[in-house]
């Protein structure tokens, strides 16, 4: 009996060494296995913050005087509001749609001679709510303001504007998404996430799957060339990523009432290139990725950073600055800017060019690298 146990411990052991010698022989999974909870643990820890400061904020002061300078500054100390100033509201509110900045302050020509008076002038705020998590607390801090911006400034003839009611009003417009909906923020931002997960997954397998079965040689017999069997490969994941999106587009209307600002076929240009950019990492993962298995870990190493840095599930400004030049390497990050604000903001070619020239720059890089490696993979 007892030796049947040690015969059985035994094989056991040795299956275990064969299962131990033949994880180190695969180096790609050894890599994911511990690359992902490194950087899972570094993301989370350091890149993560759903209470972003620092928020970049235009003022157009039209009134110059010492009490809007105190509350402009009140507003700074509070952490939440990096200023900007600008010359009009209009020049405020192109930043605001432009993205640029996140919140514009306004006061009139006449704020402090009627705050002198004691009459209530009014301080607009408009906020860029398209991301409801990015601006709630710098919203709360605003509104704190009336009853503490001035309490250094109201004293001597001047304090009887204290210990009443608030010296100034404050009137905020929240631009785009003025009910604070998530929905409005999430769901078209599904599209990009959507198309990441699913379209880098399915390429990268194709090709390992051509592989393990052998049927690659037989194609590489045919008189189809690199570039083709990548355009063949990749053609039918196109209509499958459109597919995908107007899925998505149909429920954010039917379901969720997201708005459609902008033009259809400009987001429908922009899914295009964007599929692209997709598809393109899916092939160079193909020519990495020696079975199925190591191109899901391989998409799954590439997902996670996209749907943590580029803005879907926490605030982009809220991460630091390293975090912040990762992200704006990813293409997901300027998709999602693209999409919300053709749909949430009405934005046009000549507010989304700057984000598509960038996703642009990603495909040249992924299809460089892609086509470099299948050709040494053929060869």
């Amino acid at each position: 009996m007892r030796r049947t146990i040690s015969n059985s411990f035994a094989r056991i052991f040795a299956v275990l060494l064969k299962e131990l010698v033949q994880l180190r022989r695969d180096r790609l999974t050894f890599a994911m296995l511990i690359g992902v909870p490194i950087m899972q643990l570094v993301l989370f820890g350091y890149a993560i913050n759903g209470d972003p400061k620092n928020l970049p904020t235009a003022v157009v002061a039209l009134d110059p005087g010492p009490l809007v300078r105190a509350i402009v500054r009140a507003a700074e100390n509070s952490g939440y509001f990096r200023v900007v100033e600008v010359g009009s509201d209009r020049q405020a509110e192109a930043l605001i749609a432009s993205g640029k900045v996140q919140f514009a302050l306004v006061f009139p020509a006449d704020f402090s001679r009627r705050l002198l008076r004691g009459e209530t002038p009014s301080m607009v705020v408009y906020a860029d709510a398209t991301d409801p998590a990015a601006t709630g607390s710098a919203v709360a801090a605003l509104q704190a303001l009336p009853q503490t911006a001035l309490a250094h400034d109201l004293v001597g003839p001047l304090a009887r504007l204290q210990g009443g009611a608030a010296p100034f009003a404050m009137v905020i417009h929240r631009r785009y998404n003025p009910e604070g909906i998530t929905a409005f923020n999430v769901v078209p931002g599904l599209m990009g996430v959507i198309l990441t997960m699913t379209l880098v997954m399915m390429t990268a397998m194709a090709m390992t799957r051509e592989r393990e079965r052998g049927t690659l040689e037989n194609l590489l017999a045919t008189p189809v060339r690199p570039f083709e069997m990548m355009a063949g490969k990749i053609l039918p994941y196109v209509l499958i990523g459109y597919g995908q999106v107007l899925i998505v587009f149909v429920a954010a209307q039917a379901l969720f009432s997201v708005p459609m600002e902008g033009s259809f076929a400009l987001l429908s240009a922009m899914v295009l290139l964007f599929i692209v950019a997709t598809l393109s990492v899916g092939f160079t993962f193909s020519t990495i990725a020696r079975s199925q298995m190591q191109s899901m870990q391989m998409t799954m190493f590439y997902f996670l950073p996209n749907i943590l840095l580029s803005g879907f599930m926490f605030p982009f400004r809220g991460m630091p600055g390293w975090a912040q030049t990762i992200g704006e390497l990813l293409p997901l990050t300027h998709f999602l800017r693209i999409v919300r604000g053709i749909m949430l903001k009405g934005s046009t070619w000549a507010d989304v060019w700057p984000e598509a020239a960038a996703i642009g720059a990603f495909i040249a890089v992924a299809g460089t690298v892609a086509m470099l490696r299948y050709r040494q993979t053929i060869d």
